[in-house]
């Protein structure tokens, strides 16, 4: 009961297209997994009443034509309206939270139903092109990803800069940042929900047969991310603030630490063969040295407040460290930017920003080129701060204090307990129309 399939090629379709480009990206998701039609009727005849029959069937119809519309224009490059995009994802979770509750119908307990479907779904990260199952299970822990998917999607669109109208450059707006937060807890919420009420469901055989898109590993540290991500949204609102103190801030960036160390830990090993997974890996690599170039940075300006030699030197290392955590990160960014399906971050081209500062610092600049982009948040706080900063504080202590005992190890983050938790998320109630059932039977 419940075996589960997977196949590497479409026989039908020819293999899965993957997009050249994938646009502007600030939050990554690999890409979104899509349902494949499956016929209720055939496979529920005599076992279910029509009416319900024909409910599941068009619920689920309209999920698959939404996610393939929202799958196939992930391979169009060219940036939407943000409004209209951000319309288009609202559907397609409404949809899902739609059907959500008529499916759970097929695994409510004592149900004969669980296995009598076989759920088709396209994957993405997996070597394999798509994988069935005969579980309702696996198509409830389906569902769930890609609200989760459609959350991050929705993100992305938010932190897009755009135009006002009012002379000024296309920004993020503050409201934006402050909705993305929200969002992406919603998002956490919904993989948290995977793992604690659907994966001990699916018994461990076919549970190793899941693609690696929905391995625990992976829904765990694609909710961390989102709660990373969440973090790093409010770093930068802090940044933003006068009234936000150092010791916020730096609380703040060691939590964005913790989070990326926790991700690298969690992630499983992906195939990096089809593009998806090595971009994801990229992706990691480049916010977690990103996250301890902001926590180094903070953590510096706060030792540098001490009175002491030793507290002078701990915070030029601090800084240093910064500021090689800065060079690293660029590099990272450009590898994933590049990596297939490639993409874009025109609010942060590492490569020709962070130029355009070296060459302002050099020539004692205060303004920048107006051709330069407009980055935001906690990315723009350390393009502005961390180069100009490391360099004062070596040469102030220097001028104090000899050289070699100014240099030295960075001294460790202080540990800080993580603040920001999955929304609390669980299973909906089934849907009235399984009371009726009942009553039948």
């Amino acid at each position: 009961m419940g075996c589960g399939l997977s196949r590497e090629k479409d026989a039908g379709g020819g293999p899965r297209r993957r997009p050249g480009s994938v646009g502007d990206v600030v939050v990554f998701l690999p890409g979104l997994r899509v349902p494949r039609s499956v016929d209720f009727s055939q496979a529920l005849a005599g076992r279910l009443d029509e009416g319900a029959v024909e409910r599941l069937s068009s619920l689920r119809a309209r999920v698959v034509d939404m996610a393939m519309q929202e799958s196939a224009a992930a391979l169009k490059p060219k940036r939407r309206a943000a409004a209209r995009h951000g319309s288009s994802t609202a559907n397609l979770l409404q949809a899902l939270e739609d059907y959500l509750p008529v499916l759970l119908g097929l695994v409510k307990e004592g149900s004969e139903l669980r296995h009598g479907v076989h759920f088709v779904w396209t994957n993405q990260e997996d070597n394999a092109e798509e994988t069935a199952m005969a579980d309702a299970w696996y198509e409830v822990l389906s569902v769930l990803h890609l609200m989760a998917m459609v959350c991050l999607l929705q993100a992305n669109s938010l932190l897009l800069p755009r135009s006002y109208g009012d002379g000024y450059a296309p920004r993020v707006s503050e409201e934006s940042r402050r909705a993305t937060v929200d969002v992406f807890l919603k998002a956490s919420g919904y993989l948290d929900c995977a793992i604690r009420q659907v994966l001990p469901q699916i018994s461990s055989e076919l549970r190793r047969q899941l693609p690696v898109d929905l391995a625990e590993g992976n829904l765990k540290a694609l909710s961390l991310q989102a709660l990373g991500q969440g973090v790093d949204m409010q770093l930068g609102l802090a940044i933003d603030s006068p009234k936000a103190t150092l010791a916020v801030k730096r609380r703040l960036a060691c939590e964005m630490v913790k989070y990326w160390h926790q991700i690298q830990e969690s992630i499983p090993e992906i195939p990096v063969s089809d593009g998806w997974g090595k971009k994801h890996l990229l992706f990691v690599k480049w916010k977690y040295v990103e996250a301890k170039a902001a926590a180094y940075y903070f953590h510096g300006l706060i030792l540098d407040e001490g009175n002491t030699e030793k507290s002078h030197g701990m915070a030029v290392a601090a800084l240093q460290a910064s500021e090689e955590f800065l060079k690293e990160s660029k590099r990272a960014s450009e590898a994933f930017h590049a990596t297939p399906p490639t993409s874009r971050q025109d609010i942060l081209p590492f490569e020709h920003f962070t130029f355009q500062i070296f060459l302002c610092f050099i020539l004692s600049i205060r303004t920048l080129p107006r051709w330069s982009p407009t980055p935001f948040g906690t990315a723009k706080y350390m393009l502005d701060k961390i180069p100009k900063d490391a360099s004062s504080k070596v040469k102030i202590n220097q001028d104090l204090y000899t050289q070699e005992r100014v240099i030295g190890t960075p001294p460790p983050l202080p540990d800080f307990a993580l603040a920001l938790k999955p929304d609390d998320y669980d299973l909906p109630p089934l849907d009235p129309l399984w009371n009726k059932e009942d009553g039948r039977q």
